[in-house]
């Protein structure tokens, strides 16, 4: 699997994000394109420790999702129409050129952190290695901009 810690992926991540224009489209999903950029940023605001989560699960879906866990950042690509925190989820409308800025902004400082050793523990599957904080970070953008035919 790639990650977003290796150069060459990060800049490909941002070539795709700046092939991304305010009329495209969807292959899948209810987002449109700028609730989709400002949904991508979560997840590398948590990584990044800007963003926390109140999720709370009991003992029994935490045993759940470590069973998931490895799919987060294995290489089999995620299913379509998957369901996300409710954090995650935007349903308001969004500036589209501003989200896209704040995005690669977002991108570029998880980047530089691939010699970090101490992460938030992600609420709903535990700890990560910094290895997978880049793969799954990766993974995430991909799906999205995969989402979006770019």
């Amino acid at each position: 699997m790639k990650s977003l810690f290796e150069t060459e992926n990060q800049q490909s991540i941002l070539n795709r994000i700046q092939n991304l224009n305010e009329i495209s489209q969807p292959n899948w999903g209810k987002m449109d394109v700028a609730q989709m950029l400002t949904h991508c940023q979560k997840p590398l605001e948590v990584a990044n420790g800007t963003l926390q989560l109140n999720t709370k699960i009991g003992f029994a879906k935490k045993l759940l999702f470590k069973l998931f866990k490895s799919t987060m950042y294995n290489n089999k690509p995620w299913q379509k129409n998957l369901s996300t925190v409710r954090e995650f989820r935007i349903t308001d409308a969004q500036d589209f050129t501003s989200q896209k800025e704040k995005l690669i902004h977002v991108i570029n400082e998880f980047s530089q952190l691939k010699e970090k050793k101490c992460w938030p523990t992600h609420p709903l599957f535990g700890d990560f290695t910094t290895k997978q904080w880049g793969k799954m970070q990766y993974k995430h953008l991909d799906h999205h901009l995969t989402q979006f035919g770019v």
